[in-house]
């Protein structure tokens, strides 16, 4: 079992659910809910996820999976011997509920608590990142790299923002530094994308704190595509740092440094 293999099994199975995600909102069958009160859930996001998780069971059926809508609850640390699979079957779902294109299908493979393929399928432009450890990033099998940016203040940075609201003001204080020092924020809408675009110089910088399988397969294609990536908090002792996402920074080489300062003062 080549790492290749598991990418065009990831890419097959990412592409499949995005076809499924684009049928359910362009067929006017689209049904919301809400997780814990606050967040938005579609009935498309669980059929996408159960697809997805179904696909990998039949064919690695040891694997281990940490899915956002139908196993979320998985301690990352434990039994990295067992490979595993980080899933996010629609990252983007206030923007896919409201007709927006900004969605994508995030597909990651870990084994050793280190993501080895990352595929992140956004079915709406038709455009699919996807990455190997140690290999070249692409879009659309077109090789891919970071802008190159080298002056924060001629930076274009992305960032999110979380579904409780009732801790916002570090986060607001965070963003007041940023854009002052930066050129302009873009609010995406899905962070998959936004690292995405950091790997394709679309953007230069992004950061948030987010949950594995919003990241973990994009972070993975921006290293590959040459950006840097880590945490402006520490990571917990025993963690894998690949699957950590409190407090991540995702940036181009030339202004990972200075953005990480100036995160790490607020």
């Amino acid at each position: 079992m080549s790492l290749t293999e598991i990418a065009d099994f990831a890419e097959t199975i990412a592409r499949e659910a995005g076809e499924l995600i684009r049928r359910e909102r362009d067929g006017d069958r689209l049904k919301t809910n809400y997780k814990q009160n606050t967040e938005l859930v579609t009935h498309a996001d669980v059929m996408a996820d159960r697809k997805i998780t179904a696909a990998i069971r039949e064919r690695y059926p040891d694997h281990r999976i940490l899915s956002e809508e139908t196993a979320p609850n998985r301690e990352l640390a434990d039994d990295l011997d067992t490979p595993l699979w980080i899933i996010d079957p629609i990252d983007g779902t206030v923007n896919y509920a409201y007709g927006h294109p900004q969605v994508a299908v995030s597909v990651a493979y870990a084994d050793q608590g280190h993501v080895r393929v990352g595929v992140v399928h956004a079915p709406f432009s038709d455009e699919t990142f996807r990455a190997v450890r140690g290999d070249s990033a692409t879009l659309n099998r077109h090789p891919i790299r970071h802008s190159g940016a080298t002056d924060p203040r001629q930076s274009l940075f992305a960032t999110g923002f979380p579904y409780g609201k009732d801790n916002l003001a570090p986060l607001l204080q965070r963003l007041d530094t940023m854009i002052h020092h930066c050129r302009d924020l873009r609010r995406i809408g899905s962070a998959a994308l936004d690292i995405c675009w950091v790997a394709c110089g679309r953007l230069d910088a992004y950061y948030e704190s987010v949950s594995p399988w919003d990241f973990a397969a994009a972070r993975l294609i921006a290293l590959e595509a040459g950006a840097r990536a880590g945490h402006f908090s520490p990571v917990p002792e025993g963690q894998p740092e690949d699957l950590w996402g409190q407090d991540i920074l995702i940036a181009a080489p030339g202004v990972y440094d200075a953005i990480l300062g100036l995160l790490a003062e607020e």
